[in-house]
């Protein structure tokens, strides 16, 4: 599993843009600034939906006082389902919703988990980082079916101000 210091691996997710998927390279996104990184096991599933995804977008401005440029939530879902669900959770602007499609980001941070038995297949684990520049400065792994330190709100009181 990714650990602090580790850089963040290469890979490509997608995003939509002007309506249609685009390819987003992590060397790129996360060069040269503070990403708020969280992750989340389904796109318009219940506690993703109720409480992590609105967290971020509620405390952009807090986070973004706090030294972070950019905010993304990456999920194992297509293109076209994160750009509803940003539309749905008034994320435009404020939170980029990448798409590991695949689940090979997912992968190689070692964060994947098998939610077959809920018909979902291979997902990523619930969790939350900061990367500056690429690199892992602190990273919150959810235990399985907890949403506590992967919040928008534990993040900005790990944040320094």
């Amino acid at each position: 599993m990714i650990k602090i210091g580790d850089k963040i691996p290469s890979a490509t997710l997608m995003e939509m843009q002007d309506g249609k998927p685009a390819p987003v390279s992590t060397d790129s996104f996360f060069a040269g600034r503070k990403v708020a990184l969280f992750a989340l096991p389904g796109a318009f599933t219940p506690t993703c939906s109720a409480k992590h995804v609105p967290g971020f977008v509620q405390n952009t401005d807090a986070l973004k006082a706090k030294g972070v440029d950019a905010i993304a939530c990456v999920s194992v879902n297509d293109a076209f389902v994160m750009g509803a669900w940003g539309k749905d959770q008034s994320a435009d602007g404020k939170v980029h919703m990448l798409a590991d499609g695949n689940g090979d980001f997912t992968r190689a941070l070692g964060l994947e988990f098998d939610a077959s038995k809920f018909g979902m297949g291979t997902r990523s684990q619930r969790y939350s980082m900061i990367v500056d520049n690429g690199v892992v400065k602190s990273i919150n792994v959810e235990q399985p079916g907890a949403f506590e330190v992967s919040s928008a709100e534990y993040m900005l009181s790990e944040l320094l101000p």
